[in-house]
């Protein structure tokens, strides 16, 4: 029998399967077999765009991976109270139902989208003959990179640390579509098979991509410096700090992500970017984050507990305003006033009438910015003094004073450490810097924590059903 892929809102939802056994449960308005789909461009199409609106959702990146659950562990709100959001995510409880219901949902739902995304790519040799070369190099590339970065979304939160866990069993890399139970990948096997789908990704991606000529806006799509920035980001993670410098350079070199503008950053509420749209390599549609963002998350509505955010000592302590930082962009305009309480306002949503979708300064996720770039370059430089000067560029576009050159190794690893903790707060992000770096007292924790505190709890249904852990 043919397995069918659902078709939801006009975008096809690859049926996909946990690791081990299940499929993913919806309810389709229609189907189309998988043999009818893959038979035309505009199925394969269809098909990636499904996987992209996979990752958008709430389960994923358009909240638990970004703004919401992942955040939290970062420590970036300090919510209280018994009916506020993570309260026992802040608290590391992983014990708790509160925190297993967000790991289940991200291990499911990430299983789900790679089965699309494997779906993709076995249909793009199996129906090769439909694709135009084009097509052929771009939605395979995509599909590549997609299953490259949900992978490693797997691996830095359910994984083992690199440096002491390279070699222990941390999760299944999938690459095909089926129900069968795989051995988990070792945390440098699951690293590895993540950069061999992004070298293909790359070799499809580097001379068709239109984002080289100019022609298109894919920074919602996985595009080739896309490719590259994720390649930076995991090879730094493995530390391959001479391969994770080259494949940063190759993004901030292209001259496609240029910083945000003193006018855009600081123009009016209604206008205002507060994502700094032009830096971001990567980003993800999510049509109706304002719901949750807005109404839920990042602003007063009667009660500032029952929010995420912080108090005005805390963004104080953060941006360092004591030391001058009460210049940064990042502090002025996107740390705002609701309810007489400051909130982070990087997700308020700007709307613009007839705008290109890439181009919105709403219904908008980061997934990789051009500062991270900077930072991976900093901290992967030949000396301190270089370092320093990748670092300044992010300080100088954030209106902040530049950091003098002869800093010692240990003062630039400080301050880049800083610069984490403001560029990317409420982006999900952090949490995994510090992991990486063995942080055992993230900012504003009062007790230092022991680094098994970084590995997320693999779901007890992965490992009732699969008998390889």
């Amino acid at each position: 029998m043919k397995k069918n892929i659902v078709i939801i809102l006009g975008l096809v939802l690859s049926v996909g399967f946990t690791s081990c056994k299940k499929y993913l449960d919806v309810a389709p308005k229609s189907s189309l077999s998988e043999d009818q789909l893959f038979e035309s461009e505009i199925g394969f199409q269809q098909a990636l765009s499904g996987i992209y609106a996979q990752m958008a959702d709430r389960s994923l990146f358009g909240d638990n991976l970004s703004m919401g659950f992942v955040s939290a562990l970062a420590q970036n709100y300090a919510v209280s109270g018994a009916s506020a959001p993570f309260v026992e995510t802040r608290a590391l409880n992983y014990n708790s139902s509160e925190v297993q219901g967000y790991t289940n949902a991200i291990w499911n739902s990430s299983y789900a989208a790679i089965a699309g995304a494997n779906k993709v790519i076995q249909n793009t040799e199996k129906r090769k003959s439909v694709l135009s070369s084009l097509n052929y190099a771009l939605i395979r590339g995509e599909a590549l990179g997609l299953r490259a970065y949900l992978h490693f979304e797997l691996l830095r939160s359910f994984g083992p640390e690199y440096t002491a866990g390279a070699g222990l069993k941390a999760i299944p890399y999938r690459t095909t579509a089926d129900q069968n139970a795989n051995i988990p990948a070792t945390t440098a096997e699951a690293a590895k098979l993540a950069l061999v789908d992004l070298q293909e990704a790359a070799s499809l991606l580097k001379d068709k991509d239109p984002i080289q000529s100019g022609t298109s806006n894919r920074r919602i799509k996985m595009n080739y410096y896309a490719v590259k920035a994720l390649e930076a980001r995991i090879r730094l993670y493995i530390g391959d700090k001479q391969g994770a410098f080259g494949a940063a350079q190759i993004v901030v070199a292209s001259g496609k992500f240029p910083f945000v503008t003193t006018t855009a950053a600081s123009a009016g509420a209604g206008s205002r970017d507060r994502l700094y749209i032009t830096e971001l390599v990567l980003g993800l549609r999510v049509k109706d984050i304002k719901n949750w963002a807005e109404v839920n998350y990042f602003r007063f509505g009667g009660s500032a507990n029952l929010k995420l955010t912080r108090s005005t000592a805390n963004f104080n302590s953060l941006y360092e305003t004591a030391a001058g930082g009460g210049t940064d962009f990042r502090y002025l305009y996107r740390i705002e006033q609701d309810g007489g309480i400051p909130f982070p306002s990087k997700f308020w949503q700007t709307y613009q009438f007839n705008t290109l979708d890439s181009n919105r300064l709403d219904q908008l996720v980061p997934l990789i910015r051009l500062s991270e770039m900077y930072y991976i370059m900093a901290e992967t430089a030949a000396s301190p003094a270089d370092g320093v000067g990748y670092l300044n560029m992010v300080r100088k576009n954030r209106a902040i004073q530049e950091l003098a050159l002869n800093i010692t190794q240990t003062n630039l690893d400080k301050e880049i450490t800083k610069e984490y903790q403001k560029e990317f707060y409420a982006e999900g992000q952090l949490f995994y810097y510090y992991k990486r770096k063995k942080i055992v007292r993230m900012q504003f924790m009062n007790t230092d924590i022991p680094l098994s505190k970084y590995v997320l709890p693999i779901p007890a249904s992965e490992l009732e059903f699969n008998p390889n852990y």
